[in-house]
């Protein structure tokens, strides 16, 4: 019955600086098919299938101790075509991130809000 996953959407206390962690260290480009809602938001196609989406809403978990490791909490997993570029665009910007502690090839780091992605070498 389940086809597969259309979107997942983060909370995000300052839209700009989430952009800029998206649209800049990232990479995505914005969709243009956000429709008007009550509160500000941005969305990012990742194939014409599938979304991420940011909500300008107050964090109900303020203040929640996250665990260190990213794979150690709730976290989407994104496929990159090149890990290596990733690695680097990320240090650049200066956002930390850890490896997979399972040994596959994959990266974990936090968006400026603290929401945990994954990003696994296709």
């Amino acid at each position: 019955m389940i086809l597969g996953i259309h979107h997942t959407s983060f909370l995000t206390g300052d839209l700009a600086k989430a952009r800029q962690f998206y649209e800049g260290v990232l990479g995505l480009s914005l969709a243009n098919n956000r429709p008007q809602m009550s509160f500000e938001g941005v969305w990012y196609d990742i194939t014409p299938s599938q979304q991420i989406h940011l909500m300008l809403l107050p964090n109900p978990e303020a203040g929640l101790q996250r665990p260190a490791h990213g794979g150690r909490d709730r976290h989407v997993a994104l496929l990159v075509s090149d890990m290596a570029k990733l690695m680097e665009r990320l240090s650049t910007a200066g956002v930390a991130y850890t490896q997979s502690q399972s040994g596959r090839r994959a990266v974990f780091c936090r968006d400026p809000d603290g929401n945990a992605l994954e990003f696994m070498e296709a």
